[in-house]
């Protein structure tokens, strides 16, 4: 686990930033394309329309394909739809070709949903293993991370896949990648900022014995790849070490 700490949020960003570069010119060079899982909220909004403009000629945009780690049960045009978020701040501003994209059908039914984006997804790796090669991920004041909120019963899937969870603190379902399919992936990056995050921060870097129904962020941790932590002041305001 590597672990970056930054005293603002635009020195945090901007390493960021540099950090999905050097790994989609390594991806693009080893296998002519790069995999890369986007995460939702608020948190990567800032992240996603620098890479749009101030980076946009850093990477050969044509090469990338985008995936969402997670997705709410709302419609595509919804404003908390993440899908939307991203095609407002990064795929429409770098006109990314539509079968680049991999939405998350929310006109489905939740479990029809998740079955049909595992089936886009295995299409896409077409017999390959679904090893991406880079998800980013945010994380909640509740140690949350993609849709594994605390006490869900995605938290017990060991499948490789795309799952539907009802999230009863939400009242509403999600649909998610689980904890396996994310662990898969050759590099992780947690995007966290915020004072309200430091104890969750503390629990799932730095608690002795994991308990990852309570602090799922706990169960991040790559086969074969790496992770790596990119925090504010605030966020790790709590660790000790």
């Amino acid at each position: 686990m590597n672990l970056l700490i930054y005293k603002t949020q635009s020195q945090l960003l901007e390493d960021l930033a540099e950090y999905i570069i050097k790994i989609a010119n390594k991806s693009i060079e080893d296998q002519n394309c790069f995999n890369f899982v986007l995460t939702g909220g608020n948190s990567p909004k800032m992240l996603y329309e620098m890479l749009a403009t101030t980076y946009k000629t850093r990477i050969d945009w044509t090469k990338v394909y985008f995936f969402f780690g997670d997705e709410r049960n709302v419609m595509p045009d919804h404003e908390s739809y993440n899908g939307l978020m991203a095609k407002k701040a990064i795929l429409a501003p770098l006109n990314i070709a539509e079968d680049h994209i991999f939405y998350v059908n929310t006109t489905l039914a939740p479990e029809k949903a998740a079955i049909e984006y595992n089936k886009a997804i295995v299409k896409h790796f077409d017999g390959a293993d679904l090893t991406f090669d880079l998800i980013l991920l945010g994380m909640g004041d509740d140690a949350h991370t993609a849709s594994l909120f605390p006490g869900t019963d995605i938290l017990n899937n060991k499948n490789v896949e795309i799952d539907s969870v009802f999230v009863e603190k939400l009242s509403t379902y999600r649909i998610s990648f689980t904890a396996p399919l994310i662990n898969k992936a050759k590099n992780v990056a947690f995007l966290v900022f915020g004072e309200n995050k430091a104890v969750a921060v503390k629990h799932v870097i730095e608690a002795p014995k994991r308990n990852t129904k309570l602090y799922p962020a706990q169960l991040i941790k790559p086969i074969d790849g790496n992770v790596t932590w990119f925090l504010d002041d605030e966020a790790a305001s709590l660790l000790d070490n």
